[in-house]
């Protein structure tokens, strides 16, 4: 809500705070956020656009206890007198003193006493009491105020006392008080995206009326090319974002350039869902046998987003391909949302098609994405074919499940989640799913969940050359144990409370690098304690009731500053072996499937500052996808073409025309799953089992 309000009326300018300059911090950012949340209030009852909103704002000095004046005019005549309490823990007082206040400076303007007001209340202050004299026209006090909880009884009595002396002679005042969950649902109407209108010309085509009004029939490829000029809003409701540049993808292109005779029998087509339709027929008597013109209303692409994008691709590569037909499917679905949801689903199984794919139509993703960018100006991605937002502007779906199941109290979230991802997107009682996202966690928790466990991570990179054989077992595959202690360890009261300035998380970040130092090798002396030296860590980590149980011992201080846990699997330094080429590591190894989205991760800050406008200029830039080739196995999404990762990193570097570019670089470091594990990490992590094999003859151990 403060980054919201903070960005849509203060940063905005649309606010006057001159009076508020050279005051310290403490006093300046609530009277500010005050009248932000005011001009929002004044949104919500009248409907008026931001800069409108904020125009009746006129909190200050001597705006006699109104934070704004609202005066609608015209046939449906109507005064909002606002006072809006904010509260930055979302507790705000709710005083019967400020009923008082508000009451007072209706008063005023009732008796047409318009001195006491500053500049601006006195103005709007006289233009109410115009409006209020040409009839009995309807005064309302709207009291905001940023907090959960129902006020008062007294409060609520208070304001019917006040009531009372104004209504003598017939009902005009009343009140409207708004709280925490209507403002919430106001932010995140305002943030979310304006509905898309598409047109679409059909022939041939036929039609189904009941028992949901629907059409199908051919459109030419150069009119749904023109529907990707709404951008991602077009599929709102698809699972699945468009996945950019694939080998599939490149074969619709190459078909449409090349044939586009053909690509009717060689596509499926579009499946759009619609609330509502405007249709135009050439013919009354044989509507069928002339083309017919359809107006979609607040419409989506459910299936076909890849269809959509490369029609779009070609038609701007070669016009040959504006001549294609696209077979489309078009589903009146009305207000019906649970239809919709169906319909989406039922039309997207097909291969490839994950279970974590349909989260994205639970509506509490959408509330997490709208919350996060209201509350803290984040970006949350949940389409698994989103571009990954960069680590210090947001996180994906993925990430944030994985450290709510490390943050959950309950270790067997972490185990369940130590060898594969998949059981995150379980559904029902016994699912991991809806344990971590039901009820809705914050976005304090969630965003600090994931900072603690990007340190872990940090930190484990950090620490892995120090150690060998099992410890290096351990690094690899009990991340998430490890991150589950650590959050056990620390103090997490804190992290799910209203926090802007994200403090609880820069302290406890700096804590988890010392933890994790710390139970790195006592958990590795646990392990060995528990099911002795020769058993497998992988599968250690990744069983519940062994994970409970190492948890009970490690919090319980068991082995707690043991010389040997310390030392046991410390690294001596030995001639190592090369290493397998990673590339072929994760071939080998079927580490990735095909078309799996990678995102750039720039090495350090110096590249990414070097690279910074450049992606900017083309978001395409930093994308690509995954492909089975041992030495070209990156397609990028800007140019559809294969490269290797090291190729394609000393290409970028040179269009964005870096001088200090090295003169090689580890390409594999630099692209990154939506886990935000780059490739080499993967094929590292791959490699656990070989590294434990040269250091510890064991071959249990070796197993790992």
């Amino acid at each position: 809500m403060e980054a919201f309000l903070r960005a849509k009326y203060v940063d905005a300018g649309l606010l006057d705070l001159s009076d508020l300059e050279g005051k310290p911090d403490e006093e300046r950012e609530p009277r500010m956020l005050s009248r932000a949340l005011a001009a929002q209030a004044v949104r919500i009852v009248t409907g008026w656009t931001l800069q409108e909103a904020a125009l009746g704002v006129i909190d200050g000095h001597a705006d006699q206890g109104i934070d704004a004046i609202a005066v609608v005019d015209g046939s449906d005549p109507h005064v909002f007198l606002v006072q809006a309490k904010w509260s930055k823990n979302g507790r705000a007082n709710c005083d019967r003193s400020a009923v008082q206040e508000l009451l007072g400076g209706l008063r005023l303007i009732d008796d047409e006493d318009f001195a006491p007001f500053n500049p601006r209340g006195r103005q709007l202050a006289e233009r109410a009491k115009s409006i209020m004299a040409s009839g009995p026209v309807p005064v309302t006090q709207v009291i905001a105020l940023m907090r959960a909880d129902d006020v008062t009884d007294g409060f609520r009595l208070a304001i019917r006392h006040g009531e009372n002396e104004f209504n003598r002679h017939g009902e005009v005042l009343r009140h409207r008080v708004i709280l925490s969950s209507e403002l919430w649902a106001s932010v995140r109407e305002d943030i979310a995206p304006r509905p898309v209108d598409l047109e679409a010309n059909l022939f041939p085509w036929f039609a189904i009326s009941t028992p949901y009004e629907s059409y199908q029939g051919v459109v030419e490829a150069e009119q749904v090319a023109q529907w990707l000029a709404h951008g991602s809003s077009l599929f709102n409701l698809n699972i699945r974002n468009p996945l950019g540049r694939t080998p599939i993808n490149n074969e619709i292109i190459d078909t449409l350039t090349s044939e586009p005779a053909h690509f009717w029998y060689f596509n499926n087509g579009v499946t759009i869902l619609c609330e509502s339709v405007e249709k135009g027929q050439l013919s009354m008597r044989f509507p069928q046998s002339r083309p017919i013109s359809l107006t979609l209303r607040n419409a989506s692409v459910v299936n076909g987003a890849q269809t959509v994008r490369s029609v779009a691709e070609a038609v701007a590569a070669d016009d040959v391909a504006a001549s294609a037909q696209v077979g489309v499917r078009i589903i009146v679905t009305g207000k019906s949302a649970d239809f919709a949801n169906q319909a989406t689903q039922a039309t997207n199984r097909q291969n490839r098609v994950e279970a974590r794919d349909f989260i994205a139509l639970d509506p509490i993703q959408g509330a997490i994405l709208d919350e996060m960018r209201a509350e803290l100006g984040l970006e949350y991605s949940v389409r698994r074919s989103e571009l990954e937002p960069q680590p210090d502007t947001g996180c994906s779906v993925v990430e944030a499940a994985c450290a709510l199941a490390c943050a959950h109290p309950d270790s067997q979230y972490a185990a369940r989640i130590a060898t594969t991802l998949d059981p995150l997107w379980e559904r029902g009682s016994q699912g991991v799913y809806d344990a971590l996202f039901r009820p809705q966690p914050g976005v304090y928790l969630l965003w600090n969940a994931v900072q603690i466990l990007r340190q872990v991570r940090r930190t484990l990179h950090q620490l892995r050359p120090r150690y060998t054989g099992r410890g290096v077992a351990l690094v690899e595959h009990g991340v998430y144990l490890l991150a589950h202690l650590v959050f056990r360890r620390l103090d997490t009261d804190a992290i799910d409370e209203p926090d802007p300035r994200l403090e609880w998380a820069e302290r406890a970040v700096h804590e988890t690098k010392r933890l994790v130092e710390e139970l790195l090798p006592i958990v590795a002396d646990v392990i060995d304690e528990l099911y002795t030296e020769r058993s497998q860590i992988r599968s250690v980590c990744s069983d519940i009731s062994r994970c409970r149980e190492i948890a009970r011992e490690v919090l319980g201080g068991a082995l707690q500053g043991s010389p040997q846990g310390r030392s046991k699997y410390r690294r001596v330094p030995t001639r190592r072996k090369r290493r397998p080429n990673a590339v072929s590591v994760l071939i080998d190894k079927a580490i990735l499937a095909e078309g799996e989205a990678l995102t750039l991760s720039p090495g350090n800050r110096a590249e990414a500052e070097a690279l910074k406008d450049w992606l900017a200029e083309d978001p395409a830039r930093a994308r690509a996808t995954w492909t089975r080739h041992r030495t070209k196995p990156i397609v990028w999404a800007t140019d559809g073409l294969q490269y290797s990762p090291s190729g394609l990193i000393s290409l970028m570097w040179g269009l964005a025309r870096w001088e200090n570019r090295p003169v090689a670089n580890q390409g594999t470091a630099r692209w990154a799953i939506s886990t935000g594990e780059t490739l080499a990490e993967l094929a590292w992590r791959a490699l656990g089992e070989l590294d434990s094999s040269e250091e510890n003859p064991d071959p249990q151990v070796s197993a790992l």
